[in-house]
């Protein structure tokens, strides 16, 4: 919990100095909040990776979810485009005897076809639905949780100001370039999420590591912002924030 009399400047400069490699969250504890999505995906992960002889995990981070899982495959892959986040990830998964791959974003999966029972991707920064159908067995199954439209709109536009509909990550498209890719989809379920805000050191250890949120963020470029959001914060006791999630899971038809 940071100190209620910390300054602006002292909570600018603590955000701004933490790290933010892996994909975990710890940081945040005491100073930010985010509802849970109610369906469990690190339980729906475990519970499948129990059952299948290989699977692969796309844009683990940090390898934190998958880290959890109890009983892994013969044969567990990971894959992760963010350089600084792949040592982390291989650390985190040597217990589990993981293979963690660093790839190239928008380049194509570096395995053959029809290489995994199970591909699980947590977050993922693009679905290349073609990609996973090919690596997919026939039967075998995608389980995603991904980011929805317009997810903590409201910090986006409290930092850019008011911002155009979102115009990516609808469900909807999603599920159309799964059935595109010769994928079934049998299940998808989508929750929004209150996200909470304690102090502006939180928002911008937040933006420095979700990067999306405001592309080409840094707290020089956007100190006015964030001196308004801090004075709000000051005022109101926290700033709140929705964050959109949605589970899809799909399956290629068995031969």
């Amino acid at each position: 919990m940071v100190s209620t009399a910390a300054s602006f400047e002292e909570l600018l400069a603590d955000g701004e100095s933490a790290p933010v490699e892996g994909w975990g969250f710890d940081w945040l504890a005491g100073r930010a909040t985010e509802e849970r999505p109610p369906w469990g995906y690190a339980r729906l992960v475990a519970e499948r990776m129990a059952t299948v002889d290989a699977a692969l995990d796309v844009d683990t981070g940090g390898g934190e979810v998958l880290a959890e899982v109890p009983r892994p495959p013969r044969r567990l892959v990971a894959t992760e485009a963010w350089p600084p986040n792949v040592p982390v990830a291989r650390e985190n998964l040597r217990p589990l005897g993981a293979t963690v791959v660093a790839v190239s974003p928008e380049a194509p999966l570096p395995f053959a076809d029809g290489s995994f029972d199970l591909v699980v991707s947590r977050h993922p920064v693009r679905t290349d639905w073609p990609e996973v159908a090919r690596v997919l067995r026939p039967g075998g199954t995608f389980l995603s949780q991904q980011i929805g439209p317009g997810t903590v709109r409201e910090l986006s536009e409290a930092v850019l100001g008011p911002l155009p509909p979102p115009a990516y990550r609808h469900p909807e498209q999603e599920v159309a370039q799964a059935r595109a890719a010769g994928l079934t989809v049998v299940d998808l379920r989508e929750a929004t999420l209150r996200t909470v805000f304690h102090d502006i050191g939180a928002v911008v250890w937040f933006l420095r590591k979700v990067v999306w949120t405001v592309p080409g963020f840094t707290v020089a470029a956007h100190r006015p912002a964030l001196a308004r959001l801090h004075a709000r914060i000051e005022a109101e006791g926290t700033f709140v924030a929705y964050a959109r999630r949605f589970l899809v899971e799909a399956t290629r038809p068995a031969a």
